[in-house]
């Protein structure tokens, strides 16, 4: 049987994505373990949800293939483990017991798949390739927004409450009477903050605004 495949580019440093596995069942791991290596992509397995939360993951784009009945802490316990840690791996869930509930419970709490065992090889492989692909968008947006971050916190403080007061549409005249200052100093200021935060227009800057989660109150 062809497996249809989709491989995430490497990373800036070369290291490639990397499936995460927890499964007890030492058979099932390594039946993922030859799947996954057959198309290239690196994979890690655990026996226990207790032995990856022990292990510091590394930073690159992932996802982690969970079984939902694990000895200890189950697959449902770790993916709130997880989420308490703001770990935001992309799950995909397995099981021998699946069951509607358990399905839609697991899809409310994030998971990206819940799939029953035995499932399709390119089944698994679709999901994988999907969460991979929501992981690295979820990295490259998380990168953007702390580079625009570093930029506004190069701002003074008056360069910021300007910022705020821009993007909400007010004119220089409106903003000047705002804070009591003199539009020269506002018109000053508000050029410095444009030219810090490389913005080229007012909608750029209530769209940084906007993903900064900047507002006229804050």
């Amino acid at each position: 049987m062809t497996r249809r495949t989709n491989l995430p580019p490497a990373t800036a440093a070369g290291q490639k994505p990397i499936v995460f596995v927890v499964d007890d069942d030492e058979g099932m791991r390594l039946a993922l373990v030859n799947l996954f290596e057959s198309v290239d992509l690196t994979v890690e397995v655990f026996s226990s949800a207790q032995e990856l939360l022990r292990k510091q993951l590394p930073d690159v784009p992932s996802c982690l293939v969970l079984d939902v009945r694990l000895p200890g802490l189950s697959g449902f316990d770790l993916q709130k483990e997880l989420a308490k840690a703001n770990i935001r791996v992309p799950i995909i869930f397995i099981t021998g017991h699946g069951d509607i509930p358990m399905s839609v419970k697991a899809m409310k709490d994030g998971a990206v798949d819940f799939l029953t065992k035995p499932f399709r090889d390119q089944d698994m492989l679709d999901a994988v390739m999907l969460a991979i692909e929501r992981d690295r968008r979820r990295r490259e947006a998380d990168s953007g927004i702390s580079a625009l971050q570093k930029l506004f916190d190069s701002l003074t403080a008056r360069e910021r409450e300007i910022f705020a007061l821009v993007a909400t549409g007010l004119m220089n005249k409106q903003i000047a009477g705002e804070i009591g200052i003199a539009e020269i100093t506002t018109k000053i200021h508000r050029g410095r903050m444009m030219k810090k935060m490389g913005a080229k227009s007012v909608a750029d800057l209530v769209k940084m605004a906007e993903a900064l989660g900047i507002n006229r109150a804050k």
